[in-house]
């Protein structure tokens, strides 16, 4: 699905001249995606934004000059509108964590085919998250060694109080509980038996409830008001 007006403009970001390449010819061949330039850097990843207003930016994570996740963080500062998707062979807690907090809006491990790769791109250049599973499983067991910064005796059962935290609805609850499983809107509409509209809706009151960014913001909120059973 193409969320943007023609096909979807795409830097490629990698120091490895054979995966860049690559990608960039993979990526290219789909008639949705068009690969506008690559980049050897950070830093030439940088000036090529610059230069281009991309859409998204298929970005490594370890490259020389500038590494990913300080490009993801000036990047991020300066050209919010552009998608930053991760794809790196690193799924470590602290590469995770650092890269999202950052500003990465998806992050891939290079097993990932093509066209989880394409839909990624589409996905984040619509404003959503997608994580590949091994990195969710990085980001929830990192998220509950986290320190608990409530008591005890309320967190521990935060799924059975009579009122969850922020004004949150069991059914929002429940959504996130189904998010965090890696669920997506229309998976979700169909597990509760909703309309993809109602679920929208749903995560909108859950972001702005949290006070989250986007899904990964919204599971790690949960995870440490221990709204989620292990």
């Amino acid at each position: 699905m193409n969320y943007v007006d023609g096909p979807l403009r795409v830097i490629v970001a990698d120091d490895q001249a054979s995966v860049r390449q690559g990608l960039a010819l993979m990526l290219d061949l789909l008639p949705d995606i068009d690969v506008v330039g690559t980049a050897a850097n950070g830093q030439e990843a940088l000036d090529l934004v610059a230069q281009l207003s991309p859409d998204a930016i298929l970005l490594d994570l370890h490259m020389p000059v500038l590494d990913g996740i300080e490009a993801t963080r000036r990047l991020n500062a300066d050209y919010p509108k552009v998608a930053i998707v991760v794809l790196t062979t690193y799924a470590d807690d602290r590469s995770v964590l650092d890269t999202l907090r950052a500003g990465a809006r998806s992050y891939l491990t290079k097993d990932a085919d093509r066209m989880d790769i394409a839909q990624s791109l589409h996905s984040a250049a619509a404003g959503l998250s997608v994580l590949h599973p091994q990195v969710q499983e990085t980001l929830l067991a990192a998220a509950g060694s986290e320190p608990d910064h409530g008591s005890g005796r309320d967190n521990a059962s935060g799924q059975g109080q009579d009122s969850p935290p922020d004004g949150l609805t069991r059914r929002e609850v429940e959504i996130l509980a189904l998010i965090a499983r890696g669920l997506n809107n229309a998976e979700i509409a169909a597990r509760l038996y909703v309309s993809g509209n109602t679920v929208k809706t749903h995560i909108s009151r859950i972001f702005a409830k949290t006070g989250s960014r986007d899904r990964t913001a919204a599971v790690l909120y949960a995870r440490s008001h221990g709204l989620l059973q292990d």
